[in-house]
């Protein structure tokens, strides 16, 4: 009986090859977001004080994407050190199942700041938007 491993069906050279393309893009991700957050933090400091909830929700949205794309990193990491393709839909099935749920709790965050925002910001008469006449 042959033992199947994905090192069967990927050889070494591919597995390396793969393995050095994923850390390549998680310093060109990593790269990314810092000069985001530069960008952002830039920003911050000429936005009016009416803008405070929409500073900080584009602060909760870049931090939910940097999760995502951590998990997602990690997820091609796993499969990568996969044993068989049992283990490779295992995983599969454990990612998808485990974003579904981050990105229903997300949703739910952003949906409440939006309400939140919008209530203080309707009941003030303040429009957050900076620059008006």
């Amino acid at each position: 009986m042959t033992d199947k491993t994905i090192d069967n069906f990927l050889p070494p050279e591919m597995r390396a090859l793969a393995e050095q393309s994923m850390q390549q893009a998680r310093k060109a991700f990593d790269e990314m977001m810092a000069a985001t957050q530069r960008t952002v933090a830039a920003f911050q400091g000429q936005t009016a004080s009416a803008q405070s909830g929409a500073r900080s929700f584009q602060q909760k949205v870049i931090g939910f994407s940097e999760r995502n794309v951590a998990a997602s990193f990690e997820f091609a990491q796993r499969l990568l050190q996969a044993k068989d393709a049992e283990e490779v839909m295992r995983l599969h099935a454990d990612f998808v199942k485990s974003q579904m749920q981050a990105l229903a709790e997300q949703a739910r965050e952003l949906a409440e700041q939006g309400r939140e925002f919008a209530g203080r910001h309707s009941d003030s008469g303040e429009s957050g938007v900076a620059g008006g006449t």
